[in-house]
């Protein structure tokens, strides 16, 4: 043995032929057999560490090889200290290699190690004698291991289909297994991992290296992205698979947190969290492993590369996409100040709209709850009391086509916001299983697009009716007069004096044919109409809105049509639906936007100065209709109340999404 050790340096080729190399070891495992058998009978070590001590006799011979099926020299050598400072280092030998009964054992066949069944009855055997508490680590690695018998790694080999794609072993190694984020230089360390990985990915590896991940790596900083922070070490699939893209866009944030929150901000990032695998991510535009500091020229996002890098998903890409900022956020001016503008406009146009309209709302609810406590709503003004023989006449309002536009621009308002605001609050719990049941996101873009096209429909169908209602009377039309739904001076004191009436300063004002609440409703969608319409198709549009203009401006976009919908959506089913349906004269509903006829005492009472305008001109008859059917009015407060409902779901949806729930 001391001759053989001293020559033991030499390459395995000294040994002279295979077969004399065999019946050496042979002979040397067979008298180190008989040598521990008499020490292990009288030897106080626990018996792992005598049988280890056996087999290292012959595999902890430095340089220890043997020949195999392929007659290849395989490496068999075990070091002592480096495998009894690893994990398994107080296992036996024959825990792993189980076929190995005795001792000089069968040479050159491959014998099998099972580390994954090994592990299971372990945890098994753990659970069974209730000491789970104490093999925590154990559950952790059986958690592991059913991750990996998922993955890549535990396919077949498309060379081999006898083996594994790659084995425990191959990346922990079959002797040393060290703790990942050990002290001690073992093959697995979290920095080693990319010289591991690159043992099978030799390419990728390269890359790697000479990334600016793989340069932090290379310098020792512990805080280097290697492989297994963006694939994860054991449940490993192939990049094109959905789940693996939306996986490694969410470990990308776990180094660069402000980065993927600014970029969860934007509708690439906003569908990915919905589950849409199909856009822009980290690595489409960074690149996976070649990533490179943006001012690199060799970065995928230096200026001179953005272009071609939008390019490989938008083919049309125009010169505007490359200004685009994918992280550009509102609490930064000085690098962001048209999102800044943009984002504190919207914030201050919430505020002053709801602040207004809410304490308009909740005055008139005390005023008229207060009113009707004391009975002061049964008589109100010399037009409170109906006709003799008009009970149940019915004053026209509403002509059809104006009724059959709002309940097409009502569908298609919800319908806009029940596919918007999944995307708007795609964080949210409820997003996900709202987006699932819209059939995912590029379903919901397309029905998004069809409510879009829908409302549009009515809008521009309203102005061309308008023109052509104006030229066939201007002679006589009026633009401020008491049919005209633009605003003028007199509803600015209908304002102050319904003030007063809310505070108990003034009787409640009359009202012509449009009230002031009534006319803001009609312009607020022409408000909408531009600021959410334009924004809407220049996203629509991307190609074509950058042919002319800066990328920013999809940045500036989308902060306008989502805070403009959120205000649309509240504003609607907050305010409007009080003003016609929540207020104490008119709960639980009004549907004469259905019937197109209200009451005339009703009338009367909301537009005493149309009423009397009409009669005094003999214009009334001519708006006087009989009662709606009953069918017709059964229908219309279905129909109202579905509307009011979903209306009120949509609201508790926008709500939720609005405090992060």
């Amino acid at each position: 043995m001391r001759a053989t050790g001293g020559r033991r340096r030499q390459s395995v080729g000294s040994f002279g032929p295979p077969w004399l190399l065999v019946q050496l070891a042979r002979g040397a495992c067979l008298a180190a057999g008989l040598v521990m058998a008499g020490a292990v009978a009288g030897d106080p070590e626990p018996a792992p560490s005598a049988e280890n001590a056996l087999c290292l006799n012959c595999h902890g011979m430095p340089g220890f090889a043997m020949p195999g099926p392929d007659g290849a020299m395989r490496a068999l050598h075990v070091d002592r200290q480096r495998f009894g400072a690893s994990v398994h280092g107080q296992q036996a030998c024959t825990h792993c290699h189980q076929d190995i009964d005795g001792v000089p054992h069968q040479k050159g066949v491959e014998h099998l190690v099972g580390c994954v069944q090994c592990h299971r009855d372990l945890w098994d055997q753990a659970q069974r004698t209730d000491s789970t508490d104490e093999h925590a680590r154990l559950g952790e690695v059986v958690e592991q291991i059913e991750r990996y018998m998922n993955s890549v790694h535990a396919r077949p080999s498309m060379v081999d289909q006898s083996h594994t794609n790659a084995t425990c072993y191959h990346c922990h190694d079959a002797h040393y297994v060290d703790p990942i984020n050990g002290d001690e230089p073992g093959r697995y360390t979290r920095l080693n991992s990319p010289a591991v990985c690159g043992s099978c990915h030799a390419q990728i590896r390269d890359d790697y290296l000479q990334s600016v991940h793989g340069t932090a790596q290379g310098a020792g900083n512990v805080e280097a992205a290697v492989c297994i922070d963006c694939h994860t070490p054991h449940n490993i699939d192939s990049p094109t698979i959905d789940s693996i893209k939306l996986a490694i866009t969410q470990n990308c944030g776990n180094c660069h947190q402000q980065s993927l929150r600014s970029y969860m901000g934007t509708y690439h990032g906003q569908v990915n969290t919905l589950g849409y695998a199909f856009t822009a991510k980290c690595y489409d535009c960074h690149g996976s492993h070649q990533v490179q500091p943006v001012a690199d020229p060799r970065s995928r996002m230096h200026e001179s590369n953005r272009l071609e890098t939008c390019r490989g998903c938008h083919e049309e890409a125009t010169a505007g996409y490359a200004s685009f900022q994918p992280h550009g956020t509102a609490h930064d001016f000085h690098k962001y100040p048209q999102i800044w503008i943009a984002s504190k406009f919207m914030i201050g146009l919430l505020l002053g709209t709801f602040a207004f309209f809410w304490l308009h709302s909740a005055l008139w609810y005390y005023r008229e709850w207060r009113d009707r406590k004391q009975g002061k709503h049964l008589q109100r003004g010399p037009a409170a009391e109906a006709p003799a023989g008009q009970e149940s006449v019915y004053f026209r309002r509403f002509p059809r086509m104006w009724r059959l536009a709002h309940l097409v621009g009502a569908l298609s308002i919800m319908t806009l916001v029940l596919t918007g605001i999944a995307v708007l609050y795609a964080e949210s719990a409820w997003a996900t299983v709202l987006m699932s049941l819209l059939g995912g996101p590029k379903w919901a873009a397309l029905i998004h697009r069809a409510a879009a096209l829908g409302f549009i429909g009515v809008f521009f169908a309203h102005l061309v009716y308008l023109a052509w209602y104006v030229g066939r009377n201007y002679r006589t039309f009026r633009w401020f007069g008491p049919n005209s739904l633009i605003p003028n001076w007199q509803d600015f004191k209908d304002i102050a004096a319904m003030f007063r009436w809310f505070i108990g300063r003034g009787p409640r004002p009359e009202f012509e044919r449009w009230t002031y609440w009534e006319k803001f409703d009609y312009w607020a969608p022409f408000w909408g109409m531009t600021i959410i319409g334009i924004s809407g198709m220049m996203m629509w549009f991307p190609s074509l809105t950058a042919e002319y203009l800066p990328g920013w401006v999809f940045n500036v976009a989308t902060i306008v049509h989502g805070e403009e919908a959120f205000l649309a959506a509240v504003f609607l089913f907050t305010v409007h639906f009080f003003n016609n349906h929540f207020r104490p004269e008119k709960f639980p509903q009004e549907i004469v936007m259905f019937t197109g006829a209200m009451p005339l005492e009703t009338y009367r009472r909301e537009h005493e100065l149309e009423y009397r305008r009409l009669r005094d001109s003999g214009e009334l008859d001519r708006y006087l209709v009989a009662a709606p059917s009953r069918r017709m009015t059964a229908a219309s407060k279905v129909l109202g109340a579905v509307l009011i409902l979903v209306g009120l779901a949509l609201l508790t949806l926008v709500l939720l999404g609005f405090l992060g729930i």
